[in-house]
Order: C-alpha cells, then structure tokens, then sequence
C-alpha cells in the first residue's frame, strides 16, 4: 500500500534532512543544536505524512 505524501510534507523532511546532516558531525554546542533542529524539521515533515518520527540522536541513521 503506497501512502500519498502531502508536497509541504516531503520538502520539509528533506529540508530538515539536509541541516540536520550538515551540522551532525560539528563539535560546537550550536552544531548541536542546528543538527537538532534539521532532525525536529525532518520530523514535522514525517508526522504531516503519516510516518513515525526518528526518535535517535541527530546525525545516526536509525
């Protein structure tokens, strides 16, 4: 079964996407921070969508 994913959606999981992993590997407290942002970005998206959110640290795959 294919979910329809809503535009706004998909652009902000790929907006949050691409922050959260230009920023993961930066040691600085704002590094930190700006990679978490990317991943609460990335979620948003995934919630609007119907999908679970990613629940591990900013910058691991699962």
């Amino acid at each position: 079964m294919e979910v329809m994913m809503s535009v706004e959606g998909k652009i902000k999981e790929a907006a949050g996407y691409v922050k959260e992993e230009a920023f993961e590997n930066g040691k600085s407290a704002e590094s930190q921070r700006k990679a978490q942002e990317g991943r609460d970005l990335r979620n948003e998206g995934r919630i609007e969508d119907g999908k679970a959110p990613k629940t591990s640290k900013p910058g691991t795959e699962n």
